[in-house]
């Protein structure tokens, strides 16, 4: 991966960009002569710097300069993937200082009741191709299901359901995981989609007439879950993880050094 051509920006917009500080408080910073470009002291808080090819530190710690931030978020029930709410705590809410000072925003909506795979990211490019109708970056959910999902179910969500607004789904992979039969059937299932309509899982399975009772996002391309990931943490993807995503685009190289 290489790094970016001339990309020479002042070193006080890359050092309150990482968090190290405000404007003001880099000028003290650098006035006090705690800030070194390659080894040699810069006084001035304007002096401009290559974020990505000089060696910066900051009272003898090193600055490691990143443009974007990409998070895998396990998103807990109750909380809205918004970036701001006046009545409910959103994801942001969740995250870390660290995470929060790149102003990541939520790539697509999981509802507020529904769990689990959120991406959030400040990179406006990937998540415009990975939300492009377009791409059909498939979407993969488990749900626990009120009612005995079967082989017409299947076959019918194969073919494309009828919500009841009269849009037809795309083609979508329903797989029964397992069923359980007392007073009320109860059937657990795995559903992969290649489009993201408004409460569209839900919606597929009362157009069945079966009802969604739990609902969690497994996987987004061939990007998976990390199910040791407690609800409501969020970690930074890999960069295995990453390069996942950026195939799922279609996209040739989208890695953040590559921009």
């Amino acid at each position: 991966m290489s790094a970016p051509g001339n990309k020479k920006q002042r070193i006080d917009k890359v050092l309150s960009h990482m968090g190290i500080g405000s404007r003001s408080d880099i000028r003290k910073q650098a006035k006090q002569g705690l800030i070194t470009v390659n080894g040699a002291v810069v006084k001035d808080s304007g002096f401009h710097v290559d974020p990505y090819k000089d060696k910066i530190e900051v009272a003898g710690e090193p600055v490691r300069y990143r443009e974007y931030v990409y998070l895998m978020m396990n998103k807990p029930p109750g909380v809205l993937s918004a970036t701001e709410d006046k009545r409910d705590r959103t994801v942001l809410d969740l995250l870390k200082p660290e995470h929060a000072q790149f102003e990541p925003f939520p790539v697509g909506r999981l509802d507020k009741d529904t769990v689990g795979l959120l991406l959030l990211t400040n990179d406006g490019k990937l998540a415009h191709e990975l939300l492009s109708p377009r791409k059909h970056v498939p979407k993969t959910y488990e749900a626990t299901v009120e009612g005995e999902v079967d082989a017409d179910d299947v076959a019918a969500f194969a073919a494309g359901v009828e919500l009841e607004d009269g849009y037809v789904t795309l083609p979508a992979q329903l797989t029964i995981l397992s069923r359980e039969r007392g007073s009320k059937t109860i059937s657990q299932i795995s559903l992969t989609i290649t489009e993201g309509k408004f409460h569209q899982v839900k919606r597929m399975f009362i157009a069945v007439g079966k009802k969604v009772t739990f609902l969690k996002r497994v996987s987004m391309g061939e990007l998976k879950l990390d199910e040791s990931l407690p609800l409501g943490a969020c970690r930074e993807l890999t960069a295995a993880e990453l390069e996942l995503l950026t195939a799922a685009d279609g996209a040739a190289d989208l890695t953040p050094e590559s921009r």
